[in-house]
């Protein structure tokens, strides 16, 4: 293995754990639930092991496959959520990484059968959109992966029926950066509408913003 490409591994390795560790930090997931992966430099990726307590998770432990699932690097074996991650990253060059969590609100929805709806000027921008609810597929399965993949094509995140949240974006720590703000508007939706029917954001503004988010994730396949 040339040096470039052991360091483009390790710099990956690096960023999944942060991110793993923040969002076991967060109580995003609870247990072994959840998963992160990251892409690599030269189009490999790197995914959290299946079965292990995210507080004792090394680098080390983390394992590097290809997109078609083949693993390249690592002792342990990958996640069993591994479709689900090279699903998105085979279908779409420009992402960067993914992360499964079981976000208690964001979960409600997805137990709910109910969208996230656009109803935040900060979830259009950086969202994309409602975020819609996949339908039902056992954990685990070829056909969940995909059907997630179909569902983030020019949106950050989908919702697994009776399952919890699935967020993508350039790198792992952007992708939990936008877990916690699907979170977030989450549970601001599920209190307003205690309050009554949250309004959607007028359609020009939704378009204009829309807009944005694909500029800007159009931009990271460039680069």
């Amino acid at each position: 293995m040339s040096e470039a490409k052991r360091q483009g591994w390790e710099a990956t390795r690096q960023e999944v754990l942060a991110a793993v560790h923040a969002m076991d930090r967060e109580g995003l997931t609870e247990g072994t639930a959840g998963n992160v992966s990251g892409r690599t430099p030269d189009g490999c990726v790197v995914l959290t092991p299946a079965a292990m307590s995210y507080p004792n998770m090394r680098a080390e432990d983390l394992v590097v496959t290809d997109l078609e699932g083949k693993v390249l690097d690592g002792a342990r074996l990958p996640t069993s959520e591994q479709d689900l991650h090279l699903a998105c990253l085979r279908k779409y060059p420009e992402i960067g990484a993914v992360v499964h969590t079981h976000a208690v609100h964001a979960s409600m929805f997805a137990v709910a059968g109910h969208a996230i709806p656009c109803v935040l000027e900060e979830f259009e921008y950086y969202v994309g959109g409602d975020v819609a609810v996949a339908p039902y597929h056992r954990t685990g399965t070829k056909a969940l992966g995909e059907s997630a993949a179909a569902h983030v094509r020019d949106r950050a995140a989908v919702l697994l029926a009776n399952h919890g949240l699935v967020v993508v974006g350039a790198s792992p720590s952007e992708a939990l950066q936008l877990t916690r703000l699907v979170e977030r508007a989450a549970m601001i939706i599920s209190g307003a509408t205690r309050l009554g029917t949250p309004p959607t954001l007028p359609d020009a503004i939704r378009s204009e913003f829309k807009a944005s988010y694909l500029e800007r994730r159009t931009a990271a396949a460039a680069r």
